[in-house]
């Protein structure tokens, strides 16, 4: 969650997101780092001995069940893993009351039945699913790269999607805009008022780790060719990036010919390295977590309830300077605009290549002709239309059979016939 000085309130999604943070970047060695993918290791917690004999009697009806703190309100109960901790969100469970949990009746039979987690990852297993890198290296491999190189790569690869510097293109988000320390400051802005700057959050301004970038680039970009990219790649790439965001390196700026690898990458420290709570980086991530999303008062109103949890009427916050001359004026109403006299029926393709196609041949920049451009497709229509389709059902140089999808091979004939059409 990120730092404010206002009161601080999470959604659930919110709290979730940061759960699975905490999961995925916690660790400081190979062990701890795969103590919560293999199956649960059982631990003897140092508890008084009361507690001992409440954990003995819950998990001797339900061992798959931890022990459970009965003190809470209407029943509620504390949920703890099976070592003995509470589990990382602060969950709790609630008491079957007559077949209920809640609203809905629920499977008596299946709360006390022992469920089988399937069966311990293999070491190979492991390995195959162990592709992050964390915050302290784990995981990031030797490599070097040029900030020149970068520019390079991130012209070809990135640009045609993340824009020119990294400045964000339509739906695609910015990497940079900007000196980061400065941008980073922004973060506490509130639009309090109609010509007040709000928060600028990019790759530079926001993220905490750097280590995040480096293992997002290499597993999922480019888009259209995720794992493409070698570790020297994603070394220049990365090295680029942090060069237009003006971020230094132990007081170095990253100048053209500066080269990152990964003793220097190690020593990269985010402007927002610190902006969020709680910390979830290192051997006490998971601990750090779990205190703090079970103290009720570190968020939403600070009392763990799921009714009556105001007293009196609600205070709903409004809006203090609402826009109200839009201009056309607001409509609740959600029909479909009724089709024109003399609009003419959607070409048939149209939607598959929406769909399938658009990623790649909606531009240039990936390698595909794109639709609209005349020249492009004149000369692919000099083999003749017959080895066109063949070409795109079989699949040619970096596309894959019928882009990747599914329909047969008429349906794609009349996405190329739609793409043809458009293009003339």
């Amino acid at each position: 969650m990120f730092k404010s000085y206002h009161k601080k309130i999470i959604s659930s999604a919110l709290v979730a997101s940061v759960v699975l943070l905490g999961t995925a970047c916690n660790a400081s060695s190979e062990s701890d780092k795969h103590i919560e993918k293999a199956a649960p290791v059982k631990t003897e917690a140092k508890t008084p001995a009361k507690a001992e004999k409440k954990v003995e009697a819950k998990t001797a009806s339900n061992p798959a069940v931890g022990p459970v703190n009965p003190t809470l309100s209407d029943g509620v109960k504390d949920t703890y893993a099976s070592n003995g901790k509470h589990i990382v969100d602060g969950g709790v469970t609630y008491p079957i009351v007559n077949g209920k949990t809640g609203t809905y009746y629920v499977n008596e039979a299946a709360h006390t039945a022992h469920v089988q987690y399937g069966k311990t990852a293999t070491s190979n297993e492991i390995k195959a699913w162990d592709i992050d890198v964390m915050p302290d290296g784990t995981g990031l491999p030797e490599g070097s790269g040029s900030v020149e190189d970068g520019d390079e790569l991130y012209e070809e690869k990135c640009g045609s999607c993340h824009g020119d510097f990294g400045s964000g293109s339509g739906s695609y988000p910015a990497l940079a805009q900007g000196n980061a320390y400065e941008l980073q400051q922004t973060l506490v802005n509130q639009r309090t008022g109609p010509d007040m700057d709000g928060p600028r959050r990019n790759f530079g301004s926001y993220w905490p780790q750097a280590s995040t970038f480096w293992w997002y680039v290499k597993t999922g970009m480019p888009h259209p060719a995720p794992l493409s990219l070698s570790d020297d790649d994603v070394y220049a790439i990365t090295a680029y990036i942090l060069s237009v965001n003006e971020i230094e390196i132990e007081g170095e700026e990253l100048d053209d010919e500066y080269v990152l690898d990964r003793a220097k990458f190690l020593k990269i420290s985010m402007p927002n390295k610190d902006g969020f709570v709680p910390v979830i980086d290192g051997p006490n991530g998971q601990d750090n977590a779990r205190a703090f999303f079970n103290d009720a008062s570190n968020y939403g109103n600070g009392v763990r309830c799921m009714k009556n949890c105001i007293e009196g009427d609600p205070i709903v916050q409004k809006i203090a300077q609402p826009i109200v001359d839009f201009q056309p004026a607001l409509s609740s109403v959600k029909d479909l605009p009724a089709p024109k006299a003399d609009a003419k029926p959607a070409h048939p393709g149209k939607a598959g290549y929406d769909k399938a196609c658009a990623i790649c041949h909606a531009t240039d920049g990936m390698g595909a002709p794109d639709v609209g451009n005349k020249k492009a497709w004149t000369k692919v229509l000099e083999k003749g239309l017959d080895e066109v389709y063949a070409n795109g059902i079989n699949g040619i140089n970096g596309m894959p059979p019928k882009g990747g999808g599914s329909m047969d091979d008429a349906a794609f004939k009349e996405i190329v016939d739609y793409m043809l059409e458009e293009s003339k």
